[in-house]
């Protein structure tokens, strides 16, 4: 083994936890277990490691197993999930708010929990999705790391977007073709879903559906590396027992298959997981969404605007608009998330060179997009401040304040103080 390309993956390793909770360790890197290794040597982190076994099919399972084991490494830990109970693993908040304590109490310095053999988790829908929300949950010096022979069937590109997952292949953060390269010389499909969602194959755009579901399937198995059967059922037909609804997905199948018009499956099923033919060529607007926002991220040089200008013209508007599926309003809030990022990183850039009425137009559509982002809201209120429009940001603050208490929230003491400073002039 090269011990100095050990070191670059190291180092990328390191410079990933900035950027991300969750790092994933991609398949097809020859150093992911030298890298483990390192980890498990290395004082600058308390590593929490855990290899899942067979019986890890379900998050009650996970949760036993990783509670036992890291007890060994640390004995105060699962203090918080044994006052829960394995029994609460349906209810998965009460988990992950369980989890968040344990590692909080350990976070005297940076804390990684590594998830090793993580596809034998593959056939456990309830783990993709309590993993995926615990990314959401941890604190600020904690991460997750997960390490596997295959892709984790997570929504990556969406959680890439809210800066929640990273793909590390050795020394490279992986910022294009996250699922693999689909070259083929199959039909050429343009998908959009940032907006109201369409498509085209061949040049045509597809205008018979025959109904939303089959072209909310579409969308959804663009999602994931891979989908299971229980996982589509419960996404889409919550309400209707398992053999009714596997009789509704086949007959949605069927109807995709139709609105295509392609002379292939549309959905390859293999060992119980399905995913979309690679027989198709996609071209996929979060995708190029995604890929935009990393590369910006990783940009330092003075064109740097530019690339945050690419994000802001990709998002056309909110994920699949006009649908507020559960699975869709997660994904919508993951690249609107990345969408106001753009704006508030061009709006400082606009700002630093002296361009404060384009800083706060752009600051005042990230809000727009965001009504929830109160640090670009003071942002917009200090803009006001220096360009001498007190008028306009009191009057900013007092729609912050009406949108609020209609919530039942109110303003941080900071904006307040920040609204009590602009008032008195």
């Amino acid at each position: 083994m090269n011990n100095s390309a050990l070191q670059r993956c190291y180092a990328s390793f390191v410079a990933a936890l900035s950027q991300a909770s969750l790092i994933v360790l991609h398949p097809e890197s020859q150093l992911r277990t030298p890298l483990i290794a390192s980890l498990l040597e290395s004082s600058e982190y308390r590593i929490l490691y855990y290899a899942l076994g067979h019986d890890d099919v379900s998050v009650e399972s996970l949760i036993m197993g990783l509670t036992h084991e890291i007890s060994y490494q640390y004995p105060l830990f699962g203090r918080h999930l044994n006052m829960v109970g394995v029994g609460a693993a349906h209810d998965q908040s009460a988990l992950i708010d369980a989890v968040y304590q344990e590692m909080t109490a350990m976070a005297d310095k940076p804390v990684i929990l590594i998830l090793d053999e993580y596809d034998r988790s593959d056939t456990a829908d309830d783990v993709q999705v309590f993993v995926e929300k615990l990314s959401e949950r941890l604190p600020d010096n904690c991460h997750i790391v997960i390490n596997g022979r295959t892709l984790p069937r997570l929504p990556l590109v969406s959680m890439m977007a809210h800066r929640r997952a990273l793909i590390l292949l050795d020394e490279q953060i992986v910022e294009r073709e996250f699922y693999g390269s689909s070259v083929s010389d199959g039909a050429e499909i343009e998908v959009y879903a940032l907006g109201p969602g369409f498509v085209i194959v061949n040049g045509t755009m597809i205008e018979d559906w025959e109904g939303h579901l089959p072209r909310l399937l579409f969308f959804f198995a663009l999602d994931k590396p891979i989908i299971t059967r229980s996982e589509i059922c419960s996404s889409f037909w919550p309400d209707l027992d398992i053999e009714q609804a596997v009789n509704v997905f086949h007959v949605t199948k069927r109807r995709l298959h139709k609105a295509l018009g392609v002379d292939f499956d549309v959905l390859l099923h293999d060992e119980g997981y399905y995913r979309l033919n690679p027989a198709f060529n996609i071209d996929y607007d979060v995708v190029s969404f995604t890929t935009a926002l990393l590369e910006a991220r990783a940009d330092t040089s003075s064109t740097v605007h530019e690339k945050w200008q690419r994000v802001i013209d990709l998002y056309r508007g909110p994920y699949l608009q006009g649908h507020h599926e559960a699975w869709i309003d997660d994904r919508r809030r993951d690249f609107r998330a990345g969408y106001v990022e753009a704006l508030s990183s061009l709006a400082n850039i606009r700002i630093a060179a002296d361009r404060l009425d384009h800083g706060l137009a752009l600051l005042l559509r990230a809000v727009g997009a965001d009504n929830n982002r109160e640090d670009i809201h003071r942002q917009v209120i200090e803009m006001y401040q220096r360009l001498e429009r007190r008028n306009e940001g009191i009057a900013h603050y007092k729609r912050l304040l009406d949108a609020y208490r209609k919530e039942g929230r109110k303003p941080s003491e900071e904006t307040e103080a920040l609204y009590k400073q602009l008032a008195s002039g």
